[in-house]
């Protein structure tokens, strides 16, 4: 059997009234990419959030190579956090810091003072990302696309068992998208990493994916592979993979 890298289970969280998420539960096999789909203020993104110790559940475990990090302290949750890379929705780049420091932030944050080992980490990083050459950029003279390759840049600076990806592809046309899509398998293969990618992107679902899950109501609706998803005939699955509403014309 593949080894389980982060094992979620019966995942409960409300904010408010409103329970979120009503039992969640997937395991993530080490080593592979997992696409997390699902309706928008569905609870992917807060799931996301409990994976980094930024929410804790009301119930439930999140097992991190066997370890349940939902009754981590903040100190226990650094040793974690070390582990997973996170690219956020919209980069979420220090706007003041050129694409040098926002990438060299981390290294720093985790008390690195060499700077010729900084220098070094630095542009090996942007030249896996593809941004040889826009070291001294500022966020704001960035593309979409680019903003989204410093971002995984900083993820992957320190090199972790796990990446993050939250709507990775959300407002680029088709070229740039395809180009993301085809470097977080390049980041996969590279450096063997697990991935957990939440999109509502069905080209980068196909793409990218080795397994899909499918967030309903709370819920694991659906959990399996590609050809799987495809192969479905159930209703819920089938309108969502095919974009239909229930709503009358």
């Amino acid at each position: 059997m593949s080894a389980v890298m982060i094992d979620v289970r019966d995942l409960v969280q409300r904010i408010g009234t409103q329970e979120i998420l009503r039992g969640f539960s997937i395991p993530v096999i080490k080593g592979e990419t997992l696409v997390l789909l699902g309706r928008s203020g569905g609870g992917k993104s807060v799931f996301l959030r409990h994976l980094i110790g930024l929410m804790k559940p009301v119930s439930g475990q999140i097992l991190v190579d066997g370890e349940d990090i939902t009754k981590y302290d903040e100190r226990q949750l650094e040793a974690v956090r070390r582990k997973i890379g996170m690219v956020f929705q919209d980069g979420a780049l220090f706007d003041s810091m050129s694409v040098f420091e926002n990438v060299a932030f981390p290294l720093r944050e985790r008390r690195e003072r060499d700077e010729t080992v900084i220098a070094r980490k630095v542009h090996e990083t942007l030249a896996l990302v593809n941004m040889t050459g826009h070291d001294q950029k500022m966020p704001v003279n960035l593309s979409g696309g680019m903003r989204k390759r410093v971002a995984l840049a900083r993820a992957i600076v320190s090199p972790p068992a796990v990446i993050l990806y939250d709507e990775p592809t959300a407002g680029l046309d088709p070229i740039v998208s395809d180009s993301i899509n085809r470097l977080i398998r390049r980041m996969q293969r590279q450096l063997a990493v697990t991935s957990i990618v939440v999109t509502h992107d069905m080209v980068s679902c196909y793409q990218i994916a080795d397994r899909v899950a499918l967030l309903n109501a709370g819920r694991a609706y659906f959990y399996g592979t590609v050809e799987e998803l495809k192969r479905s005939e159930d209703r819920v699955v089938r309108d969502f993979v095919d974009g239909r509403s229930d709503e009358a014309d």
